[in-house]
């Protein structure tokens, strides 16, 4: 039996077609030579989910619709047909307050997947299945991840960091510090230039007069992970399993908006129940502008309001978003919020936020430099799509559902302001 060998895209095309045809996981595992707990640990860790509905039919997971107890109608007031039942359009869930989810049985037990389901063409519920492609590339993204990013604690950070940029802005060369502080260190010198030029000491490259003289290379430095181990304990699974044990627990979604690549990028902090969202201008797409922005927004809101407002941070993989101890923790070491990872190339899994960006990208077309603009415009840029009137908010914007929820006072702290309805101006007008 083969092993100690990963899987590459022909084993898992394989492994498909066996899961299509229903074979089981003992079969499939004699088939490809590999051990039938290895068939199961692949199959069940790149699921794919998918919430397509049935042939007709739209999706709906509810626990209500799929035993067919439920008789409510036009609960969510936009039904032309009167006598139609809400299970039948799938749009019930969302404001529905006896929806309950249901899971398939199916999915709790081997082997895990619809593949090879008879129903999945009918079925109105979560289906979930195994791609060859989409594992292919999630194994990928990892083992590119796995092998990227700083081998350092955050406590050995601090003290590296404690004892290089005071002796780096006094003038000495690193070198020289390596050389009288190798004991404290126990780093290399290259190490510490790399630190240096990623931003994560105190001390920058205009500290090393030398080091700013030279020419720099063509080629840019790639973005790095402060923590390689970042996404332990915090998956989208974590995540998943958090809100089950914590369902009236509300969840922010960020992400980055660029403008051009290696130029100023956007934060933006996309309040999901409200369809709120912030933005926030950063010079550089690293994970020292990300937590200097929540300290920002730590300090202005006070501990209680920010706890309330950020609970939980749903990111996804990009290097400005690997320093998640910095976001969770305050300088004393008090936790102030929680933060979890979507997988490798799924953004639908944030798809609330994804879809707000469409209303920036009115504003700031794609390919536009944000070095163009101010913090005060991004501000208002946001005022203004926030004013904007939402039908799945019943015909309320943003900023009147956040108002009356938590006050205008912390809108005001946030930098966002009521825009008359007839002023608003979601077009490049707004900013010249």
């Amino acid at each position: 039996m083969e092993k100690q060998k990963h899987m590459d895209i022909n084993t898992r095309s394989t492994l498909q077609a066996e899961l299509d045809k229903g074979t089981s996981f003992k079969e499939i595992g004699r088939i490809l030579g590999k051990d039938c707990t290895t068939v199961s640990k692949e199959v069940r860790k790149h699921l794919v989910f998918e919430q397509t509905g049935g042939f007709g039919k739209s999706f709906n997971n509810c626990k209500h619709c799929y035993d067919r107890s439920c008789s409510a109608r036009l609960v969510c007031g936009t039904c032309m047909n009167k006598r139609r039942f809400c299970w039948s359009c799938g749009k019930c869930i969302k404001v529905c307050g006896r929806y309950e989810p249901y899971v398939c049985k199916a999915l709790t037990r081997a082997p895990y997947v619809c593949n090879a389901c008879k129903q999945k063409s009918k079925c109105t519920l979560e289906k979930a299945f195994y791609r060859a492609s989409s594992a292919q590339r999630e194994y990928e993204t990892l083992r590119k991840e796995s092998r990227s990013g700083f081998a350092v604690s955050e406590t050995e950070l601090a003290n590296i960091n404690s004892i290089v940029s005071p002796l780096l802005r006094k003038g000495q060369s690193l070198h020289h510090i390596c050389a009288n502080h190798a004991d404290e260190l126990m780093v290399s010198e290259r190490s510490l230039y790399t630190y240096v030029n990623n931003n994560l000491l105190d001390a920058i490259n205009l500290d090393m007069p030398r080091t700013v003289r030279m020419r720099p290379r063509k080629k840019k430095s790639t973005a790095l992970k402060v923590d390689k181990k970042c996404r332990i304990g915090r998956t989208y699974d974590d995540f998943n399993d958090y809100l089950e044990e914590h369902p009236d627990t509300p969840f922010r979604e960020c992400d980055t908006v660029e403008g051009i690549k290696g130029g100023k990028v956007l934060l933006t902090i996309h309040f999901v129940q409200q369809e709120l969202q912030l933005a926030f201008l950063r010079d550089a797409n690293d994970s020292r502008s990300v937590t200097d922005i929540f300290e920002r927004l730590y300090l202005a809101l006070a501990p209680e309001s920010f706890m309330e407002l950020f609970p939980v941070l749903l990111c996804d993989n990009g290097s400005e978003f690997s320093n998640p101890a910095a976001i969770e923790f305050d300088g004393q070491g008090n936790r102030r919020t929680r933060v979890f990872y979507c997988n490798a190339n799924a953004s639908y899994e944030k798809g609330s936020c994804e879809n707000n960006h469409e209303m920036i990208r009115r504003v700031i077309p794609k390919g536009v430099d944000l070095g163009l603009y101010t913090q005060e415009q991004i501000s208002l840029m946001m005022s203004h799509i926030n004013s904007y009137t939402r039908k799945k908010l019943g015909d309320k914007s943003p900023y009147d559902v956040f108002a009356f929820q938590y006050g205008e006072e912390i809108l005001k702290v946030l930098g966002l302001r009521k825009i008359p309805a007839d002023e608003i101006t979601l077009s490049p007008e707004l900013l010249k």
